[in-house]
């Protein structure tokens, strides 16, 4: 285990209590100190005047009126000439595994002003087990700031991924960063019990939070599964849920971030006049362009005021409102001795715009430039090497026979309603030489699902309408909730060698067309993160949704939209190497309507 990892998620030494009492007392100077400030006290709702902040090591020793007794000569200062400090930022609920490594996301989240993430850990342990998991959890120690994990609960719509084992979950959550198990989509918890229910109430026991995923929950289920102890959920899009699932306990956080964009119609709880306490901000993950082109959680924040939040409100929304959901509130979340040094200046409270930020006791930013830079891990040879095909995949891999003779067939079908969410069609389908082909002038490409991993090569292909593919074929290794990589085509051959790139690269972002690879991105960390740098990487991106779009797919992030079809918490209809799954019941089904389960036709 990573020692200064270690250290830094846990309680402060006999020497540093001895040095903290000592610089509160003015015994011992402050190796830090920040003077002139207005104090923004999270704890009491008010801004105080002309306050200095005095630091020893990493941790606040002094906060008041009188900062002077504890200023030394060797005491670095900084005046805040009337500026206001608020607790560094908290993001309660992340993703940071794709498609950057953890160093080069810290880079643009950290110069804002968050000196705290709480980071999904789903991603590696699918597809690299546990070792890959502590791989991924000792990336995201040492670094500048605290990065925190939940275990993943493992909801996934194939069988050989559902459920984390707990002899696994046990390993993961006696590590220092652990706190809590993951987001667990309630609709799998309900249908299937029996496979989750040991891992939340093992976390439960423990007295570690369980997130939550309640979309599309209400009433009774939503109840029910909430009593499994279910502490958080991000999943809200209209205010009236936020209010149901505040009055049923849970902490809510309001999404702001890549997958969502949530905070302007939430902002409406406002009206109901609730208490906020138990309302956060996330951003469930940003991608690669909006990091490097609008910045992170401070945005967040910045837009929550500009939504009509008190600022005050706005700001414990990303401190102390998390650290308390976390458990965390003794050590982070606000300014007062024996809490960590995490503070961000900025020009005034409407105004959340980072000027200097100390992280654990250090300046690790000032007027958006990065003074130490985030560590970059060596991960492990297993951890590059994850794409694990029995052979190269051919054409006929992806071919389709006929079940019964006729010049016609009918099958089920994806159809995209949105860029996201699917539903489940019918269509009747030509069939020539025994075969079902992609019908791009209808709309119909062929999409297939790939294990790589547990069952490796083991590949399920079906249709899906609503694409708008004209040619060639996408591949993205990165699908969610799964081992499987997705591929989606208007023909088997661009089909194979998209899969095939994909396989020499240890994981990547293909387009293939006229069988040659037109653009694409490498991902060897899990088959999820780059190795390039992020600005590099938000390039490439850009570049490959342009590409897609001259394809005929319009989706405003096509990456996004190839990797949630395997995902087990949006509705309806989704895709795994074991065939089609409906999540309203949780069946898996073929390609046939009289293979589709009890599922909606």
């Amino acid at each position: 285990m990573n020692d200064t990892h270690s250290a830094i998620m846990t309680a402060m030494t006999l020497d540093e209590a001895t040095w903290l009492m000592d610089t509160a007392l003015g015994r011992r100077p402050a190796d830090l100190a920040i003077v002139n400030a207005n104090l923004v006290n999270v704890y009491t709702g008010e801004i105080l005047p002309n306050q200095g902040v005095c630091v020893s090591g990493r941790w606040i020793a002094y906060t008041g009126e009188d900062p002077r007794t504890s200023i030394g000569r060797e005491t670095r200062v900084i005046d805040a000439a009337g500026k206001t400090v608020i607790p560094g930022l908290i993001d309660g609920h992340t993703h940071i595994s794709n498609p950057c490594l953890p160093s080069e996301f810290l880079r643009y989240v950290m110069k804002g002003g968050t000196t705290s993430l709480i980071a999904e850990m789903m991603e590696p342990y699918p597809v690299a087990g546990i070792d890959g998991a502590i791989d991924f959890a000792e990336a995201l120690g040492d670094q500048p700031i605290k990065i925190f994990t939940t275990m993943p609960a493992m909801v996934s719509i194939s069988h050989a991924c559902r459920g984390i084992a707990l002899d696994d979950l046990r390993i993961l959550a006696d590590r220092p960063e652990t706190v809590g198990i993951g987001e667990s989509y309630w609709q799998a918890v309900i249908q299937s019990p029996e496979v989750y229910l040991p891992a939340l109430l093992e976390t439960r026991r423990r007295g570690m939070v369980l997130e939550g995923h309640t979309a599309g929950a209400s009433t009774r289920k939503l109840q029910a599964y909430t009593a499994m102890g279910i502490t958080s959920c991000h999943e809200p899009v209209k205010p009236m849920e936020v209010l149901e699932r505040l009055r049923l306990g849970v902490n809510v956080m309001l999404r702001e971030g890549g997958v969502r964009k949530d905070l302007e119609v939430l902002a409406g709880i406002l009206e109901t006049g609730v208490d906020l306490r138990r309302v956060s901000v996330c951003t469930d993950s940003v991608a690669p362009d909006d990091l490097v082109s609008n910045g992170y959680l401070e945005c967040v924040v910045q837009k929550a005021i500009d939504c009509g939040f008190a600022p005050m409100d706005a700001i414990r929304m990303a401190t102390l409102n998390v650290a308390e959901h976390f458990h965390l509130d003794h050590l982070i979340g606000g300014i007062a001795p024996g809490r960590y040094a995490d503070l961000v200046v900025i020009p005034d409270i409407r105004t959340i715009q980072a000027e200097w930020v100390v992280s654990n006791g250090r300046v690790i930013a000032e007027e958006g430039r990065l003074l130490i830079q985030p560590r970059r891990h060596p991960f492990s040879e297993a951890s590059l090497n994850t794409i694990h095909l029995p052979r190269r995949m051919e054409a006929a891999d992806f071919d389709v026979a006929s079940p019964a003779k006729g010049p016609r067939v009918r099958v089920r079908a994806m159809e995209m309603v949105t860029d996201l969410v699917t539903a489940e069609r019918h269509l009747d389908m030509p069939v020539a030489d025994g075969r079902i082909a992609a019908d791009p002038p209808n709309d119909i490409v062929k999409i297939a699902a790939i294990d790589r991993r547990i069952t490796p090569g083991k590949t399920f292909t079906g249709f899906i309408k609503g694409l708008h593919m004209t040619h060639g074929a996408v591949a993205i290794s990165a699908a969610w909730d799964s081992t499987d990589i997705i591929v989606a085509g208007a023909n088997e051959d661009d089909m194979a060698t998209a899969v095939n790139r994909i396989l020499d690269l240890q994981g990547g972002f293909v387009i293939c067309a006229g069988g040659r690879v037109v653009e694409e991105i490498s991902l060897p960390v899990f088959g999820y993160m780059s190795l390039e740098p992020i600005e590099t990487v938000a390039e490439k991106l850009n570049r490959m949704a342009r590409v897609i779009r001259e394809m005929g797919v319009t989706f405003p992030d096509p990456a996004l939209s190839f990797v949630t079809l395997t995902g087990a918490a949006i509705p309806y209809l989704r895709i795994c190497e074991e065939g089609y799954v409906n999540l309203k019941d949780g069946l898996t089904g073929g390609l046939f309507p009289d293979d589709s389960g009890e599922g909606e036709h």
